[in-house]
């Protein structure tokens, strides 16, 4: 299957359900992305986002929805897809989107947003979905020839405060200004309420992570709130 631009216009208004798990963790193994993306879709999940080449393989034979895939290399900086040539192995591994760092800095390749977009849609199939942190991302991004906008940095550049849930102030900064594109709405949507206000906002689908796939972090939360 490739997925088209206008292959896009199926995830208007769905649940993309984001499957990751950090390095050391138990579920840190290709075969339980898999499975976990699987039960997702069984829930509803019209999408599913993975990290690492081995993920996306053994993802995309688990679900036949879209996979949105990404590799991150390191942990500071601009690490989430932050070549063409990680972005080109994640197309080669099967992803029908690749989500690349959208933001306005300095890729370690030295290539522009603009370039490593170009060189995605000339060498692969794959779509482009750039992980911006501003609106002056997400307009860059735009002009870059990125297929679709995500609020993901949002809170980790040094251009937007780490809101409690998602920033809903700039997901309807860039939905006002129609850039042409769907706006993806993730980073820190914990809730079912926060994935409809995240509509409401302006959000084109939406992305949820850590809230339906990280055990760690909802066991946290539970005991967090009954012993605080």
């Amino acid at each position: 299957m490739i997925l088209t631009p206008e292959g896009l216009k199926a995830l208007r208004s769905q649940l993309i359900v984001s499957c990751q798990a950090y390095p050391g963790e138990p579920m840190r193994d290709p075969r339980t992305t898999g499975q976990v993306a699987a039960s997702a879709v069984i829930g509803g999940a019209a999408a599913i986002r993975v990290q690492g080449l081995a993920d996306v393989q053994f993802t995309r034979t688990a679900v036949e929805v879209p996979v949105i895939g990404l590799w991150k290399d390191g942990h500071h900086g601009v690490f989430i897809t932050p070549t063409l040539r990680h972005a080109l192995a994640v197309a080669n591994a099967g992803a029908h989107v690749v989500a690349i760092d959208g933001t306005r800095r300095s890729r370690p390749d030295g290539l522009s947003l603009a370039d490593t977009v170009a060189g995605i849609h000339s060498e692969s199939h794959a779509l482009v979905m750039a992980d911006c942190g501003s609106f002056e991302d997400a307009v860059s991004a735009v002009e870059a020839g990125a297929d679709l906008i995500g609020t993901t940095m949002s809170g980790y550049t040094d251009e937007r405060p780490k809101t409690d849930g998602p920033d809903l102030e700039l997901l309807e900064q860039i939905a006002s200004a129609d850039l042409g594109k769907p706006l993806i709405a993730e980073g820190r949507i914990h809730t079912p309420a926060h994935a409809r206000q995240a509509l409401d906002a302006g959000a084109f689908a939406v992305v949820v992570g850590t809230a339906i796939t990280h055990p760690a972090s909802i066991t946290g939360w539970f005991k967090g709130a009954m012993h605080p």
